[in-house]
């Protein structure tokens, strides 16, 4: 019997292997044919899920967006919409009758109403300022979305275009500043706010529900919605921020307005001078759910979930013994729990806390879930996930007294290219690291993985730095195994999901102990019997584009390196950011009152600087602007040390989805030439040109000198 097994066993794994190998090499071009899940929602009948499915097309340069349904059970999938510039955001109407989508069909983003039987899409809002974000109310007798406005206008559109046309069609382009935060992430604010606005889901007619000079909600890259509706639709909970210093404040504060417009908006957080935000409104009622964190002008202090009593006006904290973060979240349609999702070892998992209790419950953990949705009798969720070698599908989970069953796959959108192309899974170890903390680092082999073999090795550091690497498909965990290298994501110190304190650890201490951690992580990697320690490279991007920096001055056991809109030289880096409360917190002060600008700026380690730098950055780079990258290649070339310098011109902080084709391309050039793995299948210089693709077409080009 055991001897059965045990060849059923060995046989499975054969034939997997076989199967591997049977694929080809994952390329550049294969990460633009994985398809995107995104917006999902399941019908109030629990019956129907909407999604938005996304398509890139590198060699045209286009990627675009359409609402498809399916069944609940995964049956019946279709595309439900066909425009010619795409659709995003759609949302059932409260009674599963309609959803309400974005588009720019007509111009500029508006609102567009279909039936949730097919149709055609009538046009809803017709604004100049654009739409985001949409919420139905619980009524369906509204919708509120974000708009960017000018406060003198709020929802007067005539007024708005009348001031932007003037500005940007006008002989003279400057902007003017009065005060701090005067330009985030990718724009100049030139007198623009954030404000929710109302439409009335019949007419169209559109209100400003949050006027002044404002933003509400404040600027965020992802994450939970940043305002709810009452469930009686009388009121609407947002975020704002009415801090005077709003570029060193982190105040965010939970305010409610009445939808009749008769009372100011009211702060219902104002006794905590910390981050509250991202309301939720118990479907009873009685309290508002919302994240929030304790230590003022600390980013990444620790987010709680707290409830607001709507009666008595008073708030508690439910996961102050939860130490990981707590992401996005939902309520049970009894509001006795709350689920949500948290970032755990490497891992999404959902978890759900009691009100009555305070009791945390595992609920399910099944790699990266990036979005999920619980039915409204919480017998099931409905999720979206992905895994290191498992490009984004659609799964569900039944549920009993709180437990997952076993996940079902509803959607297949990605099968084809996981058929065809070898897309590696990662291993994770555990590597000591400074004063024997435990690092957690992901591995992932190279196509046709010879363990007799010596591959060049890529470690690669993640930014934040106050983020973790996840068990997650990405391009960096695909593209490098696909040309031959060994990878290596490490989790060190300042890193999330492994408890609050280990991510406090790295402010005020930037380039100490995380970076002996890598150092460790490396020592760990380089006595793997495959990784060939003469040939060892490290990149990074944000804070791993400054630890690459910082490398330069450190280390001399990598035979490459590449940094990605890194930081060179905290003191200039200070002048010139848009959200100081980051380096005041980290660096522990400003440059005037803090010794750690100079202690932990790469820039006065040049007279180190020896390996061979790739040196990327973007022009429209706001948080870490350009410049830095600049002044770390003038020093490379100075001290005769091989580098090359791109910088982007339309980019910011993250490049678009196209533009990270010439990112992969120079990496895999840059480490062909230094590592020896393989060659990108086109030149750098030729897709900065434009010269591999004729975007009309689409067919291959040839440019002289250099090889297609």
């Amino acid at each position: 019997m055991h001897r059965r097994a045990f060849l059923f066993v060995g046989c499975f794994l054969l034939l997997a292997i076989a199967s591997r190998a049977a694929k080809r090499a994952f390329t550049i071009e294969d990460f633009y044919r994985i398809r995107g899940i995104e917006d999902l929602h399941v019908s109030p009948d629990g019956k129907t899920v909407v999604f938005t499915l996304r398509t890139d097309d590198l060699t045209k340069a286009k990627r675009i967006r359409h609402i498809w349904l399916m069944d609940a059970d995964g049956k019946n999938a279709r595309q439900f919409t066909f425009g010619e510039k795409g659709e995003s955001s759609p949302i059932f109407s409260p009674d599963g009758k309609w959803i309400a989508f974005i588009s720019s069909r007509d111009g500029d983003d508006n609102l567009y109403v279909i039936s949730a039987s097919g149709g055609e899409a009538r046009q809803l809002t017709n604004i100049s300022t654009g739409v985001a974000d949409p919420l139905w109310s619980p009524d369906g007798k509204w919708i509120a979305f974000s708009s960017d406005v000018y406060p003198e206008c709020g929802a007067d559109d005539a007024c708005n275009k009348k001031i932007g046309q003037r500005w940007s069609k006008g002989p003279l382009h400057a902007h003017m500043a009065d005060a701090l935060l005067y330009r985030h992430w990718t724009q100049w604010k030139d007198g623009k706010r954030t404000h929710v606005l109302l439409a009335d889901a019949s007419t169209g007619a559109v209100r400003d529900l949050t006027p002044g000079d404002f933003d509400s909600p404040p600027f965020q890259l992802g994450g939970p919605a940043q305002y709810d509706f009452s469930p009686d639709s009388t009121e609407l909970a947002f975020d704002s921020n009415h801090d005077r210093d709003l570029a060193s404040s982190t105040n965010s504060d939970v305010w409610t307005v009445s939808l009749s417009g008769k009372q100011p908006p009211r702060n219902i957080t104002a006794s905590n001078p910390a981050f509250d935000g991202h309301p939720k409104y118990s479907p009873d009622g009685k309290y508002i759910a919302y994240q929030l964190q304790k230590q003022p002008g600390y980013e990444s202090d620790l987010f709680r979930l707290a409830i607001y009593d709507r009666s008595s006006g008073a708030s508690r904290v439910l996961t102050e013994s939860f130490r990981n973060w707590v992401n996005t979240f939902q309520w049970s349609p009894d509001s006795k729990f709350l689920y949500f999702d948290a970032p755990v070892e490497g891992d999404n998992p959902i978890f759900r806390v009691s009100l009555d209790s305070g009791s945390i419950q595992q609920v399910l953990v099944d790699r990266t879930i990036d979005s999920f949705q619980l039915s409204r009798d919480s017998r099931r969720i409905t999720y979206t996930r992905r895994s290191v070698g498992e490009p984004v599908e659609i799964f569900a989970v039944d549920l009993a007294s709180g437990k997952s069953s076993g996940p079902q796959r509803l959607s297949h959108f990605n099968d084809e290219v996981v058929n065809e192309v070898d897309i590696r899974p990662a291993e994770r170890m555990w590597v000591k690291g400074a004063d024997g903390a435990k690092i957690e680092v992901f591995l992932v082999k190279p196509h046709n993985f010879d363990p007799s073999r010596k591959y060049p090795l890529i470690l690669n550091v993640h930014g934040g730095p106050q983020e973790q690497w996840q068990d997650a498909f990405r391009g960096d965990w695909q593209v490098y195994p696909g040309s031959g290298y060994v990878v290596a994501f490490a989790n060190p110190r300042g890193s999330t999901g492994y408890g609050q304190d280990f991510t406090a650890e790295i402010s005020g201490d930037y380039g100490g102990k995380v970076f002996d951690d890598l150092m460790k992580v490396t020592d760990e990697l380089v006595k793997l019997p495959y990784v060939d320690p003469d040939r060892l490279g490290a990149m990074g991007w944000s804070f791993g584009g400054y630890m690459m920096d910082w490398f330069e001055g450190h280390t001399d056991r990598f035979k490459a390196l590449a940094s990605m809109m890194g930081v060179f030289d905290q003191r200039s880096f200070y002048g010139a950011t848009e959200e100081l409360w980051f380096p005041e917190w980290d660096l522990k002060g400003r440059p005037w009152n803090s010794n750690q600008y100079e202690k932990f700026s790469p820039s006065y380690f040049v007279k180190n600087f020896k390996t061979p730098c790739l040196v990327i950055s973007g022009e429209r780079d706001y948080r870490v602007p350009y410049t830095q990258s600049l002044q770390m290649f003038t020093s490379l070339q100075k001290m005769n040390v091989p580098s090359r310098l791109i910088v982007y011109s339309n980019a910011g902080h993250w490049p678009s989805w196209y533009e990270m084709a010439l990112y992969y391309t120079a990496h895999l050039e840059w480490f062909h030439q230094y590592l020896g793995g393989d060659a990108p299948p086109w030149s750098t210089e030729q897709f900065l040109r434009n010269a591999v693709f004729d975007s009309a077409t689409g067919q291959r080009l040839s440019s002289p000198g250099v090889s297609p």
